[in-house]
């Protein structure tokens, strides 16, 4: 129990202040133990900082395959817009994802690496859900396209878009001038209309 309550603290500290700017005697503070204690429950701080990367990635990645389960597959406009409206609300309603968002975005240095294996993985899971339902799409002449990969890299480049904005903007407006933008393009560029 002790180590999720650190791991809950560490992923405050890590969110607000970096890798860089998380202390572990804050975190010790928080949950009210001493630095030393932390050694009991984690090897040091890069162990720490990657038992909760790799647990915001699970919640990340749980969130969207929970969304394409439960989703209409004969509706591509509603389900491919309500999927740009989860990452949205996600990053402003779960600090988990966050916390993902900004470490794949700027990680430590001498954790780069292992970092980037781990978005690698994540990016090549949505992708291959996504290619999967665009196929689906493409199969029930729901879109108008050749091949999955071409609407899945769009899409992809709309849903980077929108996490480069909400990782740096802090501008509301912007970000749905930017949403309904990009949408708007994508949609016009795969619709039967």
């Amino acid at each position: 129990m002790k180590s999720n309550e650190i791991k809950e603290a560490a992923l405050k500290y890590f969110t607000i202040h970096g890798y860089e700017g998380a202390s572990l005697s804050q975190i010790a503070e928080e949950v009210g133990m001493k630095k030393q204690s932390i050694y009991a429950h984690f090897k040091g701080k890069d162990d720490l900082f990657l038992q909760v990367l790799r647990d915001a990635k699970e919640t990340e990645l749980s969130s969207k395959l929970q969304y394409f389960r439960k989703v209409d597959s004969n509706n591509p406009e509603k389900d491919l817009y309500g999927f740009l409206q989860l990452v949205i609300d996600l990053f402003q309603k779960n600090e988990h994802i966050k916390f993902w968002l900004r470490m794949s975005f700027f990680p430590p240095a001498h954790l780069e690496k292992e970092i980037g294996h781990e978005v690698i993985d994540i990016e090549e899971k949505v992708q291959a859900i996504l290619e999967c339902k665009f196929q689906d799409w493409i199969d029930a002449k729901l879109i108008v396209e050749d091949e999955a990969i071409t609407p899945t890299y769009a899409f992809l480049g709309v849903v980077d878009s929108i996490l480069l904005e909400l990782v740096y903007g802090n501008d509301e407006k912007r970000l749905n001038d930017k949403l309904s933008a990009s949408w708007k393009v994508f949609w016009r560029g795969i619709s039967q209309k």
